[in-house]
């Protein structure tokens, strides 16, 4: 790095990555994975061949060939809670943009640099909200009216597939 953007724009790959990539990939997963027949965590059959007894169970009672697929009860348990335990947040998060102590630092200049941000985090939730209930946006507006929350900055405590934390844990 040789000079000041080298350094902000190295910064800024750093944190979005440890921030809100990462939250967007972690607390989305529980809507996609925690019920198992979406994403079952392992398969106890090989894809049938074509001609197999295996393939024409397949074509004569799908369901049923599928079942026979999935993880038994207590993989699956196992594995929905764990995604589930990652994807939640707890009672204490602190977000991106927040701190749990107003006394961290003194200093003018980082405290009106961190309220500047906080803002401009506020403002891009604002957008969200306002893009989820545009009716021209097609790709958000479906038949089950899932809003986008994932790159939400805040959250409530639990399952909600959105907030972005001030730390990762993992």
């Amino acid at each position: 790095m040789q000079t000041l953007e080298d350094l902000t724009k190295t910064c800024t790959i750093i944190i979005w990555v440890a921030s809100a990539l990462h939250a967007a990939l972690n607390f989305g997963q529980y809507n996609y994975a925690g019920f198992m027949p979406d994403r079952p965590t392992m398969s106890r059959r090989f894809i049938p061949e074509p001609g197999s007894p295996e393939f024409a169970e397949v074509e004569s009672d799908p369901e049923k060939a599928y079942l026979k697929t999935i993880p038994n009860q207590l993989s699956t348990l196992l594995g929905i809670g764990i995604i589930e335990i990652l994807s939640r947040h707890a009672s204490d998060e602190v977000y991106l943009g927040q701190r749990d102590s107003p006394d961290w630092t003194t200093d003018v200049v980082p405290l009106e640099a961190f309220n500047k941000f906080g803002k401009s985090l506020e403002e891009i939730e604002k957008r969200i909200t306002e893009r989820n209930n545009d009716e021209s946006l097609k790709n958000r507006v479906g038949p089950v009216k899932i809003p986008y929350t994932l790159l939400y900055p805040t959250s409530e405590e639990g399952l909600t597939g959105k907030g972005i934390p001030n730390s990762v844990s993992i």
